[in-house]
């Protein structure tokens, strides 16, 4: 059964002035216009931004000033710049005004990020929200108790306010009944952002005050800044919010000394800017309040991640983990997988949910949201082992199988290690020609679609042969092991892509050796229980495929979830076996590797 979201509120009523739809390229014209300018011109692009926002502001004729725009927003555009942009910038402002508020702050933040160099999106992780899934987010809390009448609201990246604004639209309903100073009043007291870049959030206050036109209309008077420029990291942690809700920054960033001190218990190796904005969402909600995120999946599987994990279970257990179906379209030239999620922070008097509701969406080409239920999810024993879930509606049953099984690569004999050789260390011991001593270099490419080793060495940069030099040995295999490719999407048909480097290819060279960007599942043990032919098969399986997808959040097969994955018993492997050594086809090998998962 799919469920529809209720429709993106909107404004009471339109401008009385314009009509019509906005033009389809009007962003893309200024975003192409920017990408002209020369190199000294681009710090001038927030300016185009803040052309556009005060001619949007200007067409909705709403009476009141505008918010006022930051010191770092020049107040006019260069007289260098070209004369056609800034009529560009104006006239799409004013085509926006007929459209719903959430629609444009999407348009808007869509162009400011665009209008960003990629250097600095990098840098401070800028993705805004489509407005369909702020919305979606804003229904999540609801749906989990909270009250907009009385909460208190706190979107800690702002952006461009498109949180702000489906909370703002939430609030302002649940107080309609209230004299409109009076609920403007309780709003501009409860509803808060905070946001690093000082232009993102003087559009977030605008478009805040847009869409609570109605309310303001009846007041004579602005709303205020609710949103404050600044670095969120940086701020106190006084524990006071029903709602802690957003869209966070993310990448891999070095942080400074003091801050990841500070968030030193979710931290484990590289710091996401993501996980370090979750464990502040915590420490921000009230006991009993709500953290509504919506971020990368890669945090439920991912070595980087445990001790978030540790942090989430004890500090505030899921409810509620959506997952975006698509990679592709959601957010602006970015592929990712994407969930949005609800918690509780514990205490308050609240009892700890035995367990979290999971549920997909699916984004329509118009911008509607599908929901579909897809069971539930419990916590490991162990929180911070990789969180199981199914990621798509027909895997709910697999997941909970999965959860219960307590077998793993260990038990069937194996460690799993990347290649050892970074080809760009080495690179005077690598060459096309045999020489003296040499060994195969293996690379990614040896493993075909199908799960064959094949060796060969046919892509740009790639040389077959590798010299190991004095202390070097550590960088040879004489042992028969499994190969796994390091990189796979969500897009193809398995994640899981192995095939067997088998003693016939080894033993007459020495020793070989495997390029980094390969996974090695190697024997730790003279006579494994499981032979390297057998697992091979076996995790090339659609059943490992499908048991590996419920445990992993991003492109890479990395060696913690591998040897994280819930597998069968390594005693019920005998008919997978004797398939092997008959050579079965495909089709009877993946029968047999269902029915070890029950499927």
């Amino acid at each position: 059964m799919v469920r529809r979201t209720r429709p993106v509120p909107s404004p009471a009523k339109p401008p009385r002035k314009r009509a019509g739809l906005v033009p389809a390229d009007g962003s893309a014209l200024l975003l192409a216009a920017a990408a002209a300018l020369a190199a000294q011109q681009r710090r001038h692009v927030a300016a185009i931004a803040g052309l556009v926002v005060q001619s949007y502001w200007a067409a909705l004729e709403t009476g009141l000033p505008i918010a006022s725009p930051p010191p770092e927003l020049p107040a006019r555009l260069p007289a260098g710049l070209d004369e056609a942009m800034r009529e560009q910038a104006t006239r799409w402002g004013a085509d926006l005004a007929p459209l719903p508020v959430p629609l444009v702050c999407e348009k808007l933040g869509n162009l400011y990020a665009g209008l960003l160099s990629s250097e600095h999106r990098a840098r401070h992780g800028v993705f805004y929200t489509p407005a369909a899934l702020a919305s979606c987010l804003a229904d999540q809390a609801e749906g989990a108790g909270l009250d907009w009448v009385s909460a208190r609201v706190l979107d800690p990246a702002s952006g461009c306010g498109a949180f702000l604004v489906a909370c703002g639209l939430r609030m302002a309903g649940a107080l309609r009944k209230v004299e409109p100073a009076l609920a403007a009043r309780a709003i501009a007291t409860r509803l808060r952002g905070w946001e690093l870049d000082p232009v993102a959030a003087w559009i977030s206050v605008v478009m805040l005050e847009a869409a609570l036109l109605p309310l303001l209309h009846g007041t004579g008077q602005r709303l205020g800044d609710c949103v404050q420029a600044g670095d969120s990291l940086e701020r106190g942690e006084e524990p006071c919010f029903d709602l802690v809700i957003g869209n966070p920054p993310y990448g891999r960033q070095v942080l400074p000394k003091p801050v990841r001190a500070r968030f030193a218990r979710s931290l484990f190796g590289h710091a996401n800017l993501y996980g370090v904005f979750m464990d502040l969402a915590v420490r921000l909600a009230r006991p009993g309040g709500l953290v509504c995120f919506l971020t990368p999946s890669s945090f439920l599987g991912g070595d980087y991640f445990k001790h978030l994990r540790r942090t989430l279970a004890e500090e505030a257990p899921p409810l509620r983990l959506d997952f975006v179906e698509q990679r592709k379209g959601v957010f602006d030239n970015v592929l990712q997988e994407t969930v949005l999620a609800t918690y509780r922070r514990a205490g308050g008097g609240v009892r700890r949910p035995r367990r979290a509701e999971v549920r997909m969406i699916q984004i329509a080409q118009g911008g509607g949201i599908g929901l579909c239920p897809a069971g539930h999810f419990t916590l490991p024993a162990d929180v911070t082992a990789p969180w199981i879930l199914p990621r798509h509606a027909g895997e709910a049953e697999l997941a909970a199988s999965l959860r219960a099984l307590s077998h793993r690569l260990a038990d069937w004999g194996y460690g799993v290690s990347t290649g050892p050789l970074v080809w760009n260390r080495h690179k005077p011991q690598i060459g096309e020609v045999k020489g003296r001593g040499a060994i195969p270099l293996v690379w990614a490419e040896s493993i075909t679609s199908d799960g064959r080793f094949a060796y060969r060495c046919q892509k740009a940069n790639h040389k077959p042969w590798f010299t190991p030099g004095p202390g070097d040995d550590w960088l040879v295999i004489r042992r028969p092991c499994v190969l796994l490719q390091r990189t796979t999407a969500k897009e193809q048909a398995r994640r899981l892509i192995a095939a067997e480097m088998p003693a016939s290819f080894i033993t007459p060279h020495g020793g070989v050796t495997v390029e980094n960007h390969v996974n090695m599942l190697v024997p730790r043990v003279a006579r494994p229980p499981v032979s390297p032919a057998v697992l091979a098969a076996f995790l090339n399986s659609r059943a490992a495929d499908r048991a590996f997808r419920c445990l992993s959040g991003s492109v890479a097969v990395s060696a913690f979830e591998l040897q994280a994955m819930p597998l069968p018993d390594p005693k019920a492997l005998a008919p997978l076996a004797r398939l092997v050594a008959q050579g079965a086809t495909r089709d009877a090998l993946d029968a047999a590797c269902d029915a070890l998962y029950g499927l």
